[in-house]
């Protein structure tokens, strides 16, 4: 079942992996009369917001330092997850913390750059609390803790939102447009794994964004609006950095599930997958 999961995955992202999503071409008709051309059709190349500002700094940045290897504790990370029930209702408690931490982070900071990018359409809390009564039980508060990696993930938000809450722009782009990238993937591999199905969304709801359309397009106007946030050179350069932390702090958690991965055989499919985010 895991390796049907992974075949598909694997064709999704070799399909995808060559797409250009530096620049879009739109293409407009102009019919007019003239015995020897009837229709022209212009093509323009429109730049995409990816290509420039700090929406490139953060693909280029985070994609060059990290290793292929590195990169794949992502995905082999996720196989462990999906192997059991058990194991992936760890990865949702971890997750569920982490974004209890983030989305709070979010609701106090004072700075305007940050809360233009909250939207509230990308929050997670509340698909992930759904998911944690799924799999623990109405009483999951009082009996779920987090694990070590995932206080040690916690304890970096709060200390970033306390000193430099500008970084969490970084936390903002690494995670949600991660969830976004690969949401329905990922929830479909999730449900045929663990046979869920039947189950109506239940214990996947953290991979759906119900009021987002068009990924591709809220991508982009993501991109947009965080182009023209008022950064300095070295703040940019300060969430680049920060968005490694985050990439580094989340395999940790991934590192934490028991269990095996594919990882010699999704070294290449990994990259292509990472290319795509990143804007190759």
């Amino acid at each position: 079942m895991r390796l049907r999961a992974f075949s598909a995955f694997s064709c999704f992202l070799w399909g995808q992996a060559f797409q250009a999503p530096n620049s879009r071409i739109s293409t407009t008709s102009k019919s007019f009369y003239n015995p020897s051309v009837i229709k022209m059709t212009e093509a323009t190349v429109v730049e995409s917001a990816r290509a420039s500002g700090l929406a490139l700094q953060l693909d280029e940045g985070t994609r060059k330092s990290h290793s292929v290897a590195e990169n794949t504790a992502f995905v082999t990370g996720f196989f462990k997850g999906v192997s059991s029930r058990e194991q992936f209702s760890r990865l949702v408690a971890s997750l569920y913390f982490v974004y209890d931490c983030m989305e709070e982070a979010f609701d106090t900071c004072p700075d305007e750059r940050v809360n233009a990018l909250d939207y509230g359409s990308l929050r997670r809390k509340e698909s992930l609390a759904e998911d944690m009564e799924f799999y623990f039980g109405p009483s999951w508060k009082e009996t779920v803790s987090p694990s070590p990696a995932t206080k040690k993930y916690m304890k970096h938000i709060q200390n970033v939102s306390k000193s430099e809450p500008y970084l969490l722009v970084a936390h903002q782009y690494t995670r949600y447009l991660g969830d976004l990238f690969g949401g329905q993937m990922m929830g479909n591999m999730a449900r045929n794994s663990l046979g869920l199905h039947n189950e109506g969304g239940l214990g996947t709801r953290f991979y759906t964004f119900d009021s987002i359309k068009s990924t591709k397009q809220f991508i982009e106007e993501y991109y947009t609006k965080m182009n023209t946030l008022n950064f300095t050179e070295a703040e940019k350069e300060k969430i680049v950095e920060e968005a490694n932390v985050v990439f580094r702090l989340n395999i940790e958690l991934f590192d934490e599930l028991e269990g095996n991965g594919f990882v010699s055989a999704i070294k290449i499919a990994f990259a292509a997958f990472k290319d795509k985010i990143s804007g190759n």
